[in-house]
């Protein structure tokens, strides 16, 4: 019957074991649902589904797969199951780990999808839509789109709250994914994954729809929203197709490595759909075909029950009448081979049991010591965790300061272009008023010929006039005279004529003639003098239309004159308004980069007075030389400083020289006063000044400083104050370091002393030693006096083995004294040879030192009140002030000297000593600890986590403290090698340095 195969197939998908479903069997089930899911329901309402948690996954599983891929109508008939879904995904909530909070997680997630596709019918249940479909289902409403991406986003996050529950309840350190069980929570994820590739695709398509019609900031929540579900996807993406599971079975697309801008609407071209592809299935012995008969059948089922027995007999071949295991029946078989045969197979299983316990034991051992070694390697990866953190945390600090460093030199950079630029604007303008200038001196040059031109032709044009007026004055005389002349020829005539009639003819003749010939001579004159007049009136015209034309010319070129004056003069007066913002900007500048260097300079000289207050300026030392040197230097810089000050203030294009002064001027005063900070260091107490001289030379320093600051004080600068100090400063070179004040003929008296003060250390701090073991003997018991004899046991031989080393090296000493003073004596020999006196002195100083020290740090061990890592540290610093003793015994000493090999040998058993020491103290602080057991039974959980934490917080704090005391100690070596070259008087033929470079050896 077909509810039969369906039921049977439902079975089969839907079980308690874990395991995953099957393709097979969901295929069957969509297979036998055609039309909706009424018969689905039908059986899977009678399944256990709220008391088995597996048995609910895998129902949920096939759920989600008929939802995606059945007919239309199974969202509908699934969605009357609604509220039991909701009941039972409240039941399994309150389980807050394994498949219950899964099933939890899970059957949110199909009611959400339900409830989408029945809000959204136009969806499809695999949700596989393309553009215009989707334009179509929001009916091209600007409402409809923002609601359907809200709901688009609610479903998408119960999507990802499904994927993140099932990584996390995985452990993702072993191969989860190849196991049954992980398998069993990664199949449902090939639905997610098809349904969170098609929402991310139809949510990028609907968000720049929407940007597209909407203010941005009205979309600004969809954006955020969108971002934090992108990163997860993107994560989770990520991480399954990591898996060999995923591998096989589905090919997860990756997203784009940063999310779409929606904001730029030709982003939408740049998007591309993310495609889940599935491979198809292969051929394997599992696969069986879609619908086959013989599968679907169950022998739980009650109308197939009666052919079972045939089918056992068809299966196996035979009855239960002739099963051997079949004691009841006759087999031929007697009771005691039946009885020999249960003994038999008793005692063996005996020995599989033991076998079993055996095998039991192992594996628990194997177990105990594999979760060891985890332990171990835990808390190696925690080591190395932390490690790294601090490595990256000083990579970003380290970057932080070098991007600090680049920001200020690009500032810096930005700075010097400005000021090029400013002076190359300044330089050109400079061209271009010389250019204007020039031109104006033309203009005006040509101004002034104008002038005189028009002078010239004013003188000419009076001149034409007065010779106008004499013309016309000769004219009217012409005139004057012709008229006369006329008037006397007339009245000559009338006088002739009338004479004419008195007197007779030929006089008359005579007359007429002479006044015809008068007539025609004046008309002649007359003719002359108007042509001469005709000839002065032309020129007088000439002359007045020259005149007219330089009167117009001189007036256009006058008009075009003021016209470019005062042209000129407004681009004078604009260059010169530019030039003096110029110059006003470039004051400034100067001013600040003074400023910058005055204040670089304070700090430099306020941060060496600081260095001499510090604790570690005290092993500081500097040589008399040196400071000397440092001083006069400084002394020049002040020098340099006033003059670059004074040519400043007469120019200020002079900044560049006083900035170099100035910073130069910082450099060489701080050096000097911390170089005379460490010359009275090594200055002996008698003679070593009391007033602060160094302090004094930088606060008159900072006050010069001060007063370059202000222009109103910068003409009142005075560094006479200063020079005074500089000099006082000088005077401590004069001081001798404390080492060298000892005249050199008490050297052979002291190297005897320190030599015997040595011995008496020694030997004093074995009777010492022998003291405190007595007194451990009486006083302490168990253990720790167990501890504090074999501690003392081996100081006392270290100080046995000292003895013999200290004694060893007198007996070389006397060798080569006897052997190079030659006539001389022996105190002669030593003021000869005094570096190697001093630095026989400095050994054997360091020797009785070092076993002092050691006996007091013994001492505190026994009593309970020392660490034990002062009594090694002692023990080394007692090895190498012995090898410093060795080696400055050898250097003059023949290498064949048997003294030399005994003090070899010597050397040698103060080495092993002091190994001992070590050796001891070490056992014996192991044996303390372990005394003090550390008990956590009666601690609560809470409280272990605070101790862990406390543990922690202390491991960072001495990881600290161990990194700074390990620097510290690097300078204190460092400053004490300095301090005893200082104090030895090391030259530079480095014989001193050798004598005492085993003191650095630790």
């Amino acid at each position: 019957p077909f509810l039969l195969l369906q039921a049977v197939s439902i079975n089969k998908a839907i079980n308690t074991q874990e395991v995953a479903v099957k393709e097979k069997h969901a295929r069957n089930i969509l297979f036998l649902c055609p039309k909706g899911a009424h018969t689905f329901w039908a059986v899977v309402n009678r399944l256990p589904l709220s008391s088995n948690a597996v048995l609910c996954w895998k129902f949920c599983h096939v759920l989600h797969k008929l939802l995606r891929d059945g007919h239309p109508n199974v969202i509908k008939d699934s969605m009357r199951n609604k509220a039991d879904l909701n009941d039972m995904g409240r039941m399994w909530g309150h389980l807050n780990e394994g498949y219950g909070k899964l099933c939890s997680i899970y059957l949110k997630l199909l009611i959400t999808k339900m409830e989408f596709h029945v809000k959204n019918p136009r969806f499809p249940g695999n949700l596989q839509m393309s553009n215009r479909q989707l334009d179509e289902a929001g009916e091209n409403d600007v409402n409809n789109f923002f609601q359907m991406t809200v709901e688009m986003f609610d479903y998408m996050e119960c999507e990802l709250n499904l994927f993140l529950a099932v990584f996390s309840s995985l452990d993702m350190s072993r191969s989860i994914s190849v196991t049954m069980a992980g398998q069993c929570r990664l199949a449902p994820l090939i639905q997610v994954i098809l349904d969170s590739s098609h929402l991310y695709d139809y949510t990028v398509k609907l968000l720049f729809k929407l940007h597209s019609c909407l203010p941005a900031d009205t979309l600004q929540g969809h954006r955020d929203r969108f971002q934090e579900q992108f990163k997860k996807l993107k994560s989770l993406f990520y991480r399954s197709s990591n898996l060999q599971f995923f591998k096989r079975l589905i090919q997860i697309p990756q997203l784009p490595e940063n999310p779409p801008n929606f904001l730029r609407a030709s982003a939408l071209s740049e998007h591309i759909s993310p495609v889940v592809v599935i491979p198809a299935e292969s051929s394997s012995p599992e696969s069986e075909s879609v619908v086959e008969t013989e599968d679907l059948v169950d022998t739980d089922v009650p109308a197939l029950a009666a052919a079972g027995e045939t089918r056992f007999d068809d299966l196996f071949g035979m009855s239960a009448a002739s099963d051997p295991f079949n004691f009841s029946g006759q087999n031929g078989m007697s009771k005691d081979e039946k009885e020999r045969l249960i003994e038999q197979l008793s005692a063996e299983l005996q020995a599989l049991r033991d076998e079993m316990e055996t095998f039991r034991m192992e594996s628990g051992r194997l177990c105990q010591a594999l979760r060891g070694r985890a332990n171990e390697l835990e808390a190696e990866l925690a080591e190395q965790s932390h490690l790294k953190l601090q490595a990256l945390g000083e990579t970003e600090f380290l970057r932080a300061e070098l991007d600090d460093l680049r920001r200020v030199r690009v500032d810096t950079e930005k700075e010097q272009r400005s000021v090029t630029e400013i002076e190359r604007k300044a330089q050109a303008n400079e061209q271009r008023y010389t250019k204007l200038k020039e031109k104006y001196t033309e203009l005006v040059q040509s101004h002034a010929d104008l002038l005189r031109k028009n002078a010239e032709v004013t003188r000419q044009v009076t001149v034409a006039r007065v010779a106008q007026d004499e013309v016309e004055t000769v004219r009217r005389e012409m005139q004057e005279r012709v008229r006369s002349v006329q008037e006397s020829a007339l009245q000559q005539v009338h006088t002739h004529t009338q004479s004419y009639t008195c007197n007779d003819g030929a006089v008359s003749s005579q007359v007429e003639e002479g006044l015809k010939a008068r007539l025609s001579a004046l008309e002649t004159e007359n003719v002359g003098l108007q042509a001469q007049v005709k000839s002065k009136e032309a020129e007088l015209a000439g002359l007045g239309e020259e005149l007219e034309r330089v009167q117009n010319s001189l007036t256009s070129e006058r008009e075009r004159g003021v016209k470019a004056a005062e042209i000129l003069q407004n681009q004078i007066n604009e260059k010169e308004h530019h030039e003096q913002e110029l110059e006003r900007t470039l004051g400034v500048m100067r001013w600040s980069a003074l400023q910058a260097a005055l204040e670089e300079a304070e700090r430099i000289v306020m941060d060496s007075l600081g260095q001499l207050e510090l604790p570690a300026h005290l092993t500081c030392s500097s040589s008399a030389d040196y400071l000397l040197s440092r001083c006069q230097a400084a002394a020049e810089s002040v020098d340099r400083l006033d003059g670059a000050r004074g040519r400043f203030q007469a120019d200020e294009s002079g900044v560049s020289q006083l900035v170099q002064a100035v910073t130069q001027f910082g450099h060489l005063l701080g050096d000097s006063i911390v170089q005379g900070g460490a010359t009275l260091n090594m200055a002996s107490p008698h003679t070593a000044p009391r007033a602060p001289v160094m302090a004094l030379c930088g606060t008159e320093a900072l006050s010069v400083l001060q007063q370059l600051k202000a222009p109103e004080t910068l003409s009142a600068v005075e560094v006479t104050r200063l020079r005074t100090a500089l000099t006082s400063m000088m005077s401590t070179a004069e001081l001798r370091p404390r080492g060298l004040e000892l005249q050199q003929g008490e050297l052979g008296d002291l190297v005897e002393q320190e030599m015997a003060a040595a011995s008496a250390a020694v030997e004093s701090a074995a009777v010492r030693i022998e003291e405190m073991l007595n007194t451990s003997r009486t006083v302490d018991t168990g253990i720790k006096m167990e501890v504090n004899e074999r501690i003392l046991a081996s100081c006392t031989e270290l100080m046995e083995a000292i003895k013999v080393l200290v004694l060893s090296s007198k007996e070389l000493q006397k060798e080569i004294v006897e052997s190079g003073r030659g006539a001389a004596s022996m105190k002669e020999f030593y003021v000869k040879n005094s570096r190697w006196t001093e630095g026989l002195i400095s050994a054997s100083k360091a020797v009785g030192w070092g076993a002092t020290m050691m006996v007091d740090a013994a001492d505190s061990v026994v009593c309970g009140k020392g660490k034990f890592e002062e009594l090694m540290v002692c023990s080394h610093e007692i090895a190498a002030s012995t090898a410093q003793l060795v080696a400055a015994s050898k250097v003059k000493a023949d290498k064949d000297s048997t003294n030399l090999t005994r003090l070899q040998q010597a050397s040698r058993g103060v080495t092993q000593a002091t190994a001992g020491v070590v050796a001891s103290t070490k056992s014996g602080k192991s044996q303390i600890e372990e005394t003090d057991t550390m008990d956590f039974s009666s601690m609560t959980l809470t409280q272990i986590k605070r101790q862990e934490m406390d543990s922690q917080v202390q491991v960072l704090e001495l990881e600290s403290r161990l990194q700074k005391e390990r620097q510290r100690l690097g300078f204190l070596r460092k400053k004490h090698y300095e301090l005893a070259g200082v104090a030895e008087g090391w030259d530079e033929d480095g014989e001193g340095p050798l004598l005492h470079v085993t003191t650095l050896m630790r």
